[in-house]
């Protein structure tokens, strides 16, 4: 039997530091995407690349948002109802498409965005037995830029506090200047200079955002594509009984999951009873599995997955295992989750909600902690050993 630590430490080193920095669309998210297809070559598998045109930049639609909003307010007072009425028809569009952009669907900020090509690396591990149902494993394998935003506790605090103001301010001035057009009432324009001035500040940290580097993404997310590749070792040696595992290294899910979404548009019809577990963040704390996500758009593990964590941390206290969530985030269990497939995200943050090293520079190899590694890995293999066993009942 392999020791799993050391090979998934393994792919952790190969991913973030022999190729490094894996930013949405670019050339390091491309080798990264071609060791992974070479590690499941190796262990005999036959995996496939699926590529698809994706988003550069997570900020982008955004600021394409806040820009709508900014100028539909230098717009409103310039020639009466006219214009008021155009401002209120510019930001109840800037407002609707944000809001379908945080829910990972098509919208008009998605046609603007400068695209580019990436790709899904995929492969199945069929079961010893009579195939009854499938799980989905996903590590994404691209890594994000080092906004200020992410910088520290205290920037990434007010940042989740930032976006759920801001918000706020689209929906006021979407309502006030739909409210002006109706009536004329002059004293509309000037109460949404706060909306603005949001609009301004939002359209500021997206373009400091994106003048920023790339970071090595040891913790975010060598980890997660580097246990599904663990995993596809030891589903060789010791496959599941009655379950099909879908091995799934994706890429660009730093933008919204343009990765995971187009797995599940391609597979979704050959999915059998399907399940999905998706992988982050695990090599500096935890294990933990989320309960809930979202940027203002909330997401809920499914609550039998949820349950049979619960169990198992309850029967092994030596994991540490513990339920958490993530505000100003999301993570593939939620493009599962939308098209009706139960979904969980085992992950590496803090009781508290903490997530170390998330987009940070200081996201690099040596802060991996093998000992967390240990105990994430025992978890996630009786976690899916018991999802067969429960299948097969």
């Amino acid at each position: 039997m392999f020791d799993t630590v050391p090979t998934w430490l393994s792919h952790i080193r190969a991913l973030s530091e022999d190729i490094g920095p894996r930013g949405p669309t670019t050339e390091g998210e491309r080798r990264g995407a071609e060791y992974c297809q070479q590690q499941l070559s190796a262990l005999g598998y036959t995996p496939q690349v699926e590529s698809f045109s994706s988003a550069r930049s997570i900020f982008e639609p955004h600021l394409l948002a806040a820009s709508g909003m900014l100028f539909a307010f230098a717009l409103y007072p310039l020639a009466g109802r006219l214009t008021a009425g155009i401002a209120a028809a510019l930001s109840l569009l800037a407002l609707g498409s944000d809001l379908l952009e945080l829910s990972f669907r098509d919208n008009p900020l998605r046609w603007l965005v400068s695209k580019g090509s990436s790709q899904n690396v995929v492969a199945t591990a069929a079961p010893s037995g009579e195939h009854q149902r499938d799980l989905v494993l996903i590590g994404h394998i691209d890594t994000q830029r080092t906004p200020l935003i992410f910088s520290s506790p205290a920037w990434l605090a007010a940042y989740k506090a930032f976006t759920t103001i801001a918000f706020v301010a689209f929906a006021l001035q979407t309502l006030l200047y739909i409210l002006g057009t109706l009536t004329g009432w002059s004293w509309i324009w000037p109460v949404t200079l706060v909306c603005a001035v949001c609009s301004l500040l939002l359209i500021l940290l997206c373009v400091q955002a994106d003048s920023t580097p790339f970071c090595a993404g040891a913790n975010d997310n060598a980890t997660g594509a580097g246990i599904v590749l663990t995993l596809a070792e030891q589903l060789k040696a010791q496959p599941l009984a009655h379950t099909r595992v879908w091995l799934a290294c994706t890429g660009c899910e730093e933008v919204q999951h343009y990765g995971a979404i187009d797995f599940f548009r391609r597979h979704r019809a050959e999915l059998v009873k399907p399940l999905a577990i998706a992988f982050e963040m695990l090599g500096c704390a935890g294990p933990a599995w989320l309960v809930k996500e979202g940027i203002v758009i909330p997401f809920y593990a499914d609550k039998k997955l949820v349950a049979l964590a619960e169990k198992l941390s309850r029967e092994h206290p030596e994991w540490e295992a513990h339920a958490t969530q993530v505000n100003g985030g999301n993570t593939e269990m939620a493009d599962a989750l939308r098209i009706g497939i139960p979904a969980i995200t085992l992950a590496g943050w803090t009781p508290e909600g903490g997530a170390p090293y998330w987009h940070m520079v200081s996201d690099t190899y040596d802060k991996v902690d093998a000992e967390v590694l240990g105990r994430a890995y025992a978890f996630t293999w009786a976690y899916i050993q018991a999802l067969d066993g429960n299948g097969d009942r």
